[in-house]
Parts: structure tokens; sequence; C-alpha cells
């Protein structure tokens, strides 16, 4: 690959971690698509410049954008699609050379498809987080028609906003309290992740057949994940919402659909990383 190939990429802080360069290279390289997927440190202090510096870039398609800038990115993007209303964060962004950079959210729908895969018909949840992920999330759910959601949130008062404005049916609790019994837990926080400090929750108030959906990915077996698996509940990683987000991604930036029939070998592929 050079410099000159037409390229998107991912931006966060940190960076490192990120799997997407993985996957969009695996289905580019399937496509047999000449372009190319980076990822991109960027620190809320350098968004500015780094939106100024991409937009004089004419091979650049756009990007994604992870933690912690979903929410901040926003200010730097046309709306067409009324995300900041509906969602309230961005995660995916498209350029076109010459014309406004347009904002997007995949991650309310790569985080539906396992759930839609396996016919989840759930009537509570528990989102754990109310940052810009547990915002595109508390979407979803909503859009289901979920009747009962719970934010367990650090700042109860900024997870009760956040259900205000959804107009969603559901109450915030503090990460601190006790676990309210659901038929969905997702982990939506950095909580778990390699480095991170570990997510901590008694489950035994979750239904027998409830479901534990953490996003986390690094690591792909989390805590919160084995500790779910030891009492029997149904478990989804964070592959599941990453490479659903991804492949929408991967629709606008290349204007190709992901080969999906490909997930499993992807998977391996992602899951060999790690060791």
């Amino acid at each position: 690959m050079t410099d000159k190939l037409p390229y998107a990429e991912v931006i966060g802080d940190p960076i490192d971690h990120s799997k997407s360069p993985l996957i969009h290279n695996f289905w580019l390289n399937a496509l047999d698509i000449e372009a190319e997927y980076k990822k991109t440190h960027v620190t809320p202090q350098g968004l500015a410049a780094y939106f100024l510096m991409r937009r004089s870039d004419p091979d650049w398609l756009g990007c994604n954008v992870t933690i912690p800038h979903k929410i901040a990115v926003m200010d730097y993007v046309d709306d067409p699609g009324g995300v900041r209303e509906r969602i309230g964060a961005v995660n995916t962004i498209a350029s076109e050379t010459g014309g406004p950079l347009i904002g997007t959210n995949t991650d309310a729908g790569g985080f539906l498809q396992p759930l839609l895969r396996d016919k989840w018909k759930g009537q509570s949840a528990v989102i754990v987080g109310s940052g810009g992920a547990a915002r595109a999330i508390l979407f979803a759910l909503s859009s289901l028609g979920v009747p009962d959601i719970t934010i367990m949130a650090r700042d109860v008062a900024k997870a009760q906003a956040l259900l205000n404005r959804s107009g969603a049916p559901g109450r915030a609790i503090g990460l601190g309290d006790a676990l309210p019994a659901a038929d969905l837990l997702v982990n939506s926080t950095s909580l778990g992740m390699i480095g991170q400090p570990v997510l901590d929750l008694a489950l035994a108030p979750l239904a027998d057949n409830a479901t534990v959906y953490d996003i986390v990915y690094a690591p792909l077996e989390t805590g919160l994940l084995k500790t779910a698996k030891a009492r029997g509940l149904k478990t989804l990683d964070g592959l599941e919402m990453l490479i659903g987000q991804a492949a929408l991604a991967f629709d606008i930036f290349f204007d190709a659909q992901a080969p999906r029939d490909l997930d499993a070998e992807l998977r391996a592929l992602l899951i060999a990383a790690d060791d």
C-alpha cells in the first residue's frame, strides 16, 4: 500500500488497541479494492487541527470515531440525518472532496445485529455507562420498543438527563447500586478493557434466560462475560458490535458491501491478533 491510496481511518485516545484496521483491510483485500484503512491517535486537544488537516487531503474518505470523541466530533460535522437529536453521538464521518463532513452513527445498527439475529425479545435492559456508545445503544433498544431501560452510571444526573432526552422509559441508578432484574445487561463503558478497572457486578438479579453483552473487545472474554458464562447466561462479545458497525461504515467509506460471509474467518483473524 502507498500513501497515494484512498484511505479511511479510526481516531481515538487511546487508539493502539483498535482492531478496526484489521477488519476493514481484511474486507478490502477480500474484495480487491485498492484502498486502505489506518488508525490515528488524536487527543481531545488535537481534534480541531486533525479535521483542518484532513479536509485538505483529497485521498481521505473519512473516519470512524472511538473513545473519547463520539460527542465532541459533532461540533465539526454536518448532520443531515439528525443524529445529534436522535442519538447524541457520532462514530462515523464521511468526507467528499470540497464538500462538508457528514456525521452519522453506525454503532446503533451494529449493536442491534446480533440481537436481531438471535431474535431477542426481552422486556427489560440495563445499560452500564452514559457516554457516546451508551447513547447509540439506548437509541437502538428504544427502537425495539423495550419498555424498561435502566442506565447505571457514575453520574446519575447525566444518565437521567440522557433518558429524559431520549424519551425512553426507565430510570438511572448509580454504578455502585445493586443491579436490577433484567433480560439484557450491556456494558457500554471501557471498564474491563485491558489496562482499565474491572466491571464488578453481582449478576444474581438477572433472569435465567438473560443475555450479557459486553462491547469491550480487548480482552475478548472480559471478566463480566466470564461471570455470566459461569451462571449459564447467554453472552455476546465486543466483536459482535465491532464487526457490525464496521460493516455499515465500510459501505459508507468504500461504496461496497462488506463480505459478511467471511465473518468466521475474520473473527479467527481478530482473535489470533491477541495471541
